[in-house]
């Protein structure tokens, strides 16, 4: 499943350089313009940051969210930005979210989101892990904007999650986002291999249709795809047509 990204600071689409806000790139596109061609050209699911709301949560984008629901139907929608706290969860629920893309706090307080499985269900919990992988090949997850090194392991959260009934993923290899070289297809294939228990999706580095076909065997559930289809190095329904799961 092709599924296109969209980040947001204060209404405007941006992208950030591996998660650097001194290195924004910002797009004239309206985001429910943009919104309303991805699922016009067959996306089912969007992803959208809300940076904004990530930085300051009460600053959080809800009636722009709202907005850009409104304007598509029959499409789900994963937000994700800077969630702390319950409030933030049905905040975004509230504004037509299917489903809230959870970083750092898995990391930081790790029994919220025990909580918040049990409470909402697998399928309204998106977990994202950022991973820097060193020499020897061990998946630390990062948090704070990926400022930080949290010492923890990615195979650590989804022993202690699973159980739980977590059921997706969105993994990112640090090193490839926003950089258009093509994604780290080793890691996907090991962790669909290790965890198939896990609807996998995967983000970062996309930046030809080439990629996309890259990670057909790898069997991940979900590709995501933002710069590259800001810039026009191809479309929606190119990427569909390219992906063997749409």
């Amino acid at each position: 499943m092709i599924i296109p990204a969209l980040d947001l600071i204060d209404g405007e689409v941006v992208r950030l350089y591996q998660g650097d806000y001194a290195q924004k790139t910002s797009y004239a596109y309206s985001p429910i313009e943009q919104l309303k061609l991805y699922a016009d050209q067959g996306a089912t699911w969007l992803h959208l940051v809300d940076l904004t709301g990530a930085k300051e949560p009460a600053k959080r984008q809800l009636t722009l969210i709202s907005q850009m629901m409104d304007a598509v139907s029959g499409v789900g929608l994963q937000v994700g930005g800077g969630i702390r706290e319950e409030k933030d969860l049905t905040d975004l629920f509230a504004a037509g979210a299917s489903r809230v893309v959870i970083g750092s706090l898995a990391v930081k307080q790790p029994e919220l989101i025990e909580q918040w499985l049990t409470k909402y269900g697998s399928e309204k919990i998106v977990l994202a892990l950022d991973l820097n992988i060193d020499a020897q090949g061990n998946k630390h997850v990062a948090v704070h904007g990926w400022q930080e090194n949290s010492g923890v392991t990615i195979e650590e959260l989804l022993t202690r999650f699973i159980p739980l009934g977590l059921k997706h993923v969105l993994c990112t290899d640090i090193s490839k986002d926003g950089t258009l070289t093509g994604s780290n297809t080793d890691l996907y294939t090991a962790l669909v291999k290790d965890w198939p228990q896990i609807d996998w999706q995967s983000s970062g580095g996309i930046g030809s249709l080439d990629d996309i076909a890259a990670l057909n065997p790898c069997n991940v559930a979900g590709v995501i795809v933002g710069r590259a289809l800001l810039e026009d190095k191809f479309t929606v329904k190119e990427a569909i047509a390219c992906s063997q799961n749409g």
